[in-house]
């Protein structure tokens, strides 16, 4: 006889998988996903269960809560005792079920975090709502299952009078399955239940006149009933929470940001001390103190602000910066019919009603197999007291309860249980009164088999037995709701100023990107020229700013940065720069064209960008508002072979004034410039000849009545703008040099100008000379101006670099 094979080879993959296979289906339908009839998981409902059956219900008095934690191990759930008292404290805790399905006396927690007490100090007992879950269960309402040792029973559901699944809602993770359904209102969710069983084929639209959506135990505010709606379509959605809070006017211009709802699930300490270490770190401005002056009157804590604070910024700041507004995502994960499922609401109603159809049906047919078993008891008793005298002499004469009871039954016709019923008939209720009860009480079993023989009949009268208990429970549990519901979700616009400490100061860069902030101490302490700063390089701009403000940085590639000013590095009036490549993306071949404060983002002010090939667009400012400046953004899109000469801001009816290198000159108003997107081309702005390129451009207004320019040769020459006429756009414009035909003259540098100013030429032998302008006589256009330097011996003027102006553009 050959040895039976005592191992079996299997793919390590096959086995893994089976396993885990069993594992995840034993963790999603016995461990973390609430089944949609009762909303329990199972845990919950031994946990609830244990405490029916040792009658430590809520008319009883508090029993220890380890006690019951003990039966629940031993006869129910063998698991970690800890694992069971948290589920039983979190049963108890009003912060997180909006029905409490366990009282504890004792230390449970707190909403601040706080660990509960052990469970041998603590006292527990079932609530008054859970007895609506676990009523009738002994009524063969359920299924009973063996418990894990075979040696006990318990329920499979709760006959759940009421939808706790809604009510209570639940939260969970398992294998593959997560499950987040927020509490619902009583009221609510009944008044749904209702229309449903009234119109099974109600719309949503409907029921959401009934259950409005979420509300917490902890009150708050929900934000997007377009997410609500979603959520009950779909079973999943997102709604945003956030706490109810009151800004107070106090003595002295204060005020204070009182907040007395925090949303769901939020811990309160962690709350409270984020926003104190926001105050602290000094990333909120106003804020003077944070003090939580939660007591058992209700929850409330209270940020104190500073004079004339901006108590609305710092609340959206809160809001957008602390839990005192979450994001809450629907995922309506149950187990129906054995399967983990994602369920719209109107699927859970269903699966509801079905449940309590099954289960007054059960209830019902129960209660009528009673009350036949009494009726059938009490036709015995009237027929024994009817012939009394003989029964007696019979039950005298047998030899025993046995004998007795076969003769009963022999003799008078009835039947075992009524036999039995009779020899245990005490004398005292043989009178002429007890005949009269037995009557009344045959007439009321009558009409009670009358009625549920009814409701077993006809499933209208089935469905009104179910709303009648439903209205029940609704008149007794109901109250009002304690989270509000917004429509729309609030966009929060925080003020800078809330977040930044509002201080001037002095903002530098140059055209190789070397960028700074400097305090005005810093600046008035120093010296213009001790600036530290390459020889080849140059100061494009230097503004007086607010630390609140914004600087938009161009590029001569067609790229640009906005940059918060508080963001840029303090550094010393002396000291260089950080250079942009250290702060964003900056190319070696790029270099710093322009720099544009800017203290709002408006559509009503526009920037106007000048290419080398004569292109040109306009676009709104308020489209280069950007969120950051970790890396370059496109400011326009440019040809090939094209870079970006200037940019201007502006208020969209300027006139502009361009130059060429040939020496043409264009003047025109930039209403001929439509407005469009951020990365549009542009539109031409001048004609250009064969190897002709603009040189530069300029706003002209009523303050400019002098136009400067600089030819390669040195020459430099200053005319009057009215020795021009204002043409269109896309011509070629007018000379403003006399054409040679040997050396002819190249304009390298174009300005308008003011007395003050000083331009530097720099030579091709990095000679350096500077002019002043309104030094010069002025000439007419066929003129080549005046020789300010010798190009054979000094060399050909490269380009030139026109003193940066100290702007104050915001504090005039």
């Amino acid at each position: 006889m050959s040895q039976l094979k005592q191992y079996v080879d299997l793919p390590l993959e096959d086995v893994i998988g089976d396993r885990f296979g069993r594992y995840s289906k034993y963790i999603i339908q016995d461990r973390a996903i609430p089944d949609v009839r009762d909303g329990l998981k199972p845990v919950q409902r031994r946990i609830l269960y244990a405490m029916h059956v040792d009658k430590n219900t809520h008319e009883n008095n508090f029993r220890k809560a380890a006690k019951t934690v003990g039966t629940v191990i031993g006869n129910y759930h063998p698991h970690g005792d800890t694992s069971v008292y948290d589920a039983m404290v979190r049963l108890s805790q009003d912060w997180k079920m909006r029905y409490e399905l366990v009282e504890m006396h004792g230390n449970n927690g707190s909403i601040d975090g706080d660990p509960p007490a052990a469970m041998r100090y603590t006292e527990a007992r079932l609530s008054k709502i859970t007895g609506e879950l676990l009523d009738d269960i002994e009524k063969d309402t359920v299924d009973f299952i063996p418990n894990f040792d075979d040696t006990n029973k318990e329920p499979l559901v709760f006959p759940a009078k009421l939808p706790n699944l809604l009510l209570n809602g639940s939260t969970g993770i398992s294998a593959g399955y997560a499950t987040n359904i927020p509490p619902h209102n009583i009221q609510e969710v009944i008044d749904a239940v209702i229309m449903k069983i009234d119109k099974p084929t109600v719309t949503l639209d409907d029921l959401m006149t009934k259950i409005k959506g979420p509300d917490f135990p902890t009150g708050g505010i929900v934000q997007g009933l377009d997410g609500i709606k979603q959520a009950f379509e779909t079973g999943k959605g997102r709604v945003v929470v956030r706490g109810r809070a009151t800004t107070k006017k106090m003595r002295g211009n204060r005020e204070q940001i009182v907040i007395e709802e925090i949303p769901y699930e939020v811990n309160k300490a962690n709350l409270v001390r984020k926003i104190d270490e926001l105050h602290a770190e000094r990333k909120v401005e106003g804020i003077a103190e944070v003090r939580d002056e939660t007591d058992r009157s209700g929850l409330r804590i209270v940020i104190e602000l500073k004079k004339d604070a901006d108590s609305k910024g710092i609340l959206n700041y809160l809001y957008k910066n602390t839990d005192l507004q979450i994001i809450y995502h629907y995922n309506m994960v149950a187990i129906q019919d054995k399967t983990p499922k994602l369920l719209p609401l109107t699927e859970i109603l269903d699966a509801y009603i079905t449940h309590q159809k099954e289960v007054v049906t059960r209830q019902t047919r129960y209660d009528l197999n009673k009350a036949n078993d009494r009726v059938h008891i009490v036709n015995g008793l009237i027929k024994a007291i009817s012939i009394l005298d003989e029964l007696i002499q019979t039950i005298r004469n047998s030899k025993n309860k046995a004998d007795a009871k076969q003769n009963i039954i022999r003799q008078y016709e009835f039947s075992d249980s009524q036999a039995e019923a009779i020899l245990a008939l005490q004398l005292y209720r043989l009178t002429n009164t007890d005949i009269t009860i037995l009557k009344e009480e045959k007439v009321e079993l009558e009409e009670k088999i009358k009625k549920y023989e009814e409701v077993l009949a006809k499933p209208k009268v089935l469905l009104n037995e179910i709303k009648k208990e439903l209205r029940r429970i609704k008149r007794t549990y109901g109250d009002e709701r304690r989270t509000t519901i917004e429509e729309e979700i609030e966009e929060i616009k925080i003020n800078i100023e809330v977040t930044v400490p509002s201080e001037t100061v002095l903002v530098s860069i140059t055209k190789e990107g070397y960028i700074k902030r400097t305090s005005l101490r810093s600046y008035a302490a120093s010296n213009k020229d001790d600036l530290t700063i390459k020889s080849s390089d140059n100061l494009v701009r230097l503004l007086e700013m607010d630390t609140t403000d914004y600087v938009l940085i161009f590029t001569n590639t067609g790229k640009y940065i906005s940059v918060p000013v508080h963001e840029l590095p303090d550094i010393r009036w002396k000291d260089t720069g950080v250079h942009l490549s250290n702060l964003t993306t900056f190319g070696s071949d790029e270099r710093i064209v322009q720099c544009i404060p800017v203290r709002e983002f408006t559509n009503d002010k526009y920037l106007l960008f000048l290419t080398k090939q004569g292109m040109i667009k306009k676009t709104e400012l308020e489209v280069y508002q950007s969120p950051r400046y970790s890396r370059s953004l496109i400011a326009l899109n440019l040809r090939e072979d094209d870079e970006v000469v200037n940019i201007f801001e502006t208020n969209g009816k300027q006139d502009i004034f361009i130059a060429t290198n040939r020496g043409y000159g264009l003047w025109f108003n930039e209403s001929e410039v439509s407005p469009v997107g951020q990365r549009a081309l542009g539109v031409i702005a001048i004609q250009l000849k064969e190897s002709d390129y603009v040189v530069n451009g300029q706003i002209i207004d009523e303050t400019i009545s002098d136009l400067f320019l600089v030819t390669q040769r040195g020459a430099c020459k200053r005319m009057k703008i009215n020795a021009f006429e204002k043409t269109a756009r896309a011509r070629r414009g007018v000379h403003m040099l006399r054409e040679l035909k040997a050396k002819p003259h190249r304009i390298v540098g174009f300005y308008t100008i003011s007395q003050e100013e000083e331009i530097s030429l720099v030579t091709d032998k990095e000679k350096r000379i500077e002019v002043v302008p309104y030094g010069l006589p002025i000439s007419d256009r066929n003129s080549n101006g005046s020789f300010i330097i010798d190009a054979d011996e000094e060399g050909i003027v490269q380009y030139t670099i026109i003193e940066a102006e100290y702007d104050i553009p915001f504090n005039e």
